[in-house]
């Protein structure tokens, strides 16, 4: 996952979070459904692209005759390829009109999935998979502002809870189905159908979706600014150390449950996974306008929960479900909860903030990929339940002590 707000101001104005044109007097204000369900689509390909090897190592290993660890690293790259490109691509952009933008993001993926696909290299397909992390940096630089611009004032979280959507159903359901389909008839069937979703998107986009001018020079953020705002650095940290651990286990969880006996069932566990990390989705929105600490407390917990079930009961299958439930519910909502954290705690440095938090997300993906392989080597799969154990340690005693800023007792305006 990468988020990151587009900034953009309309034409001739100087503000960085620019309201829509207002409905005329008395005539209600309602969301473009058609155009927001695009985004959330758009959503869903980049989430999906990005973790459906998790469910595919084994086949994507004897296909491309490397080591598990190895294609390990195809979720990697595309992390590392989001992580570079993020900032400096989203300032060279700046001012592209915003609709173009997106449909050179998408055409991004198309290529790189299909391209993924036909590749019998190890070296094409890192490559590939490099070119699709790259367009999920551009893409994801403007999809949250994107929906924010399309609604009246009064219901932008909504129009950004409506486009963010695509990630929880690219958990509940595209992961285990692309599992599911790789199994069945090859895990390069699964990547050819994410191309075909991603053209009939471009159509979708170019039909549906409104056009908005992209970002004058003088209007661009000072992202290393965002720093200095009490509460940034924690949110950061906290998004930086969780986003790791949940990769270690998560970029392998394939191999782990292989190795406890599980290996024919890695599309059920992950279709439970999703369904909690769906109704995570779904308090988390309920509850984070009062609750957002408190939320983010029991989050911790629950992944650390799962974890130790995984650490010492992986050998009782049903336990091995309720740890999958006991992860989604803690980790569904943690993208919601660390970008409404850092939007706070960066107030107006937060566009700033936020992109900072992509390219730190996407770093923490890529050194789980990395971290992951190493275990997987050195030691085995048995060591990622309890190395993320011992990360979530430090998370739990940061959201703990930030209690004034970044993760306050009361929010602001709450």
């Amino acid at each position: 996952m990468s988020t990151s707000p587009d900034t953009a101001t309309a034409p001739g104005g100087s503000e960085s979070r620019p309201a829509p044109p207002a409905a005329g007097a008395g005539e209600p204000q309602k969301l473009p459904l058609l155009a927001l369900l695009a985004l959330a689509t758009a959503v869903f390909i980049t989430s999906l692209t990005e973790t459906l090897p998790a469910g595919l190592l084994p086949q994507m290993s004897s296909d491309l005759r490397v080591s598990e660890s190895a294609t390990g690293q195809t979720v990697t790259i595309y992390a590392i390829g989001t992580a570079l490109t993020a900032i400096p691509l989203t300032a060279a952009t700046a001012g592209w009109r915003r609709k173009r933008l997106l449909l050179v993001a998408m055409a991004g993926f198309a290529v790189a999935n299909t391209v993924t696909a036909v590749s019998s290299v190890y070296g094409l397909t890192m490559v590939a998979r490099f070119v699709a992390g790259v367009a999920a940096g551009l893409a994801w630089a403007l999809l949250a502002g994107y929906a924010r611009r399309m609604a009246p004032v009064h219901l932008q979280g909504k129009a950004i809870a409506i486009a963010m959507a695509g990630i929880p159903v690219a958990l509940s359901l595209g992961v285990p189905a692309g599992t599911f389909l790789g199994t069945a008839v090859g895990w390069r069937v699964a990547f050819l159908v994410m191309t075909a979703l991603t053209v009939v998107l471009l159509g979708w986009i170019w039909a549906a979706v409104p056009d908005y001018p992209g970002q004058e020079r003088g209007e661009r953020p000072a992202m290393l600014r965002a720093l200095k705002v009490p509460g940034v650095a924690p949110v950061l940290f906290v998004t930086l150390v969780f986003v790791l651990a949940h990769t270690i286990l998560y970029a392998y969880i394939a191999t782990f449950l292989d190795d406890v006996g599980l290996g024919g069932s890695t599309d059920l566990v992950l279709l439970v996974f999703g369904a909690a990390s769906l109704l995570s989705i779904w308090i988390v929105g309920a509850q984070i306008h009062r609750r957002l600490r408190l939320l983010t407390v029991v989050s911790t917990l629950l992944v650390a929960v799962a974890s130790a079930l995984l650490a010492v009961l992986s050998d009782n299958t049903a336990l091995v479900y309720v740890a999958a439930a006991l992860w989604g519910l803690g980790w569904g909502g943690v993208p919601t909860l660390l970008q409404t954290a850092v939007a706070d705690a960066g107030g107006e440095q937060a566009d700033a903030a936020q992109a900072m938090l992509v390219t730190l997300w996407n770093v923490a993906m890529a050194g789980g990929g990395i971290a992951g392989g190493i275990l997987l080597d050195g030691i085995g799969s048995d060591s990622f339940p309890w190395t993320v154990l011992l990360l979530l340690a430090p998370v739990l005693a940061v959201v703990v002590f930030a209690r004034a800023h970044g993760f306050p007792v009361k929010r602001p305006g709450a």
